[in-house]
């Protein structure tokens, strides 16, 4: 059953423009690396699925353990691709829009 949990506070707005070519060449590194792992491209696809922010079920829609999945989690929050809010004896996760829109960004700055 999906959590009713609110959702994660505003995304952060990151310019491309004003990170210089080393910096935005670091920040996709680091993007890039968190996303180097199916299962966590897995958790960032379901996490984008919900309209709201997504607890436990996270363990239940894919087929690994609750310590893998949270070695996943830990990478993708350090990364900055998601946010967790601690809802009670929970952690709620969801997407930060504004990194991926980041991501998006440096990307297209590649051309």
């Amino acid at each position: 059953m999906p959590s009713t949990a609110p959702c994660c506070p505003p995304p952060q707005v990151i310019a491309v423009d004003a990170l210089d070519e080393q910096a935005a060449n670091a920040q996709l590194a680091k993007l890039a690396k968190a996303l180097g792992h199916p299962a966590r491209v897995a958790i960032l696809r379901l996490l984008l699925s919900r309209e709201t922010c997504v607890c436990g079920e996270i363990v239940d829609e894919l087929p690994l353990a609750q310590s893998t999945v949270s070695q996943h989690l830990k990478q993708l929050k350090q990364a900055g691709l998601i946010r967790g809010e601690v809802d009670g004896p929970r952690v709620c996760y969801c997407v930060d829009e504004g990194v991926l829109d980041l991501l998006r960004a440096l990307i297209d700055s590649l051309r």
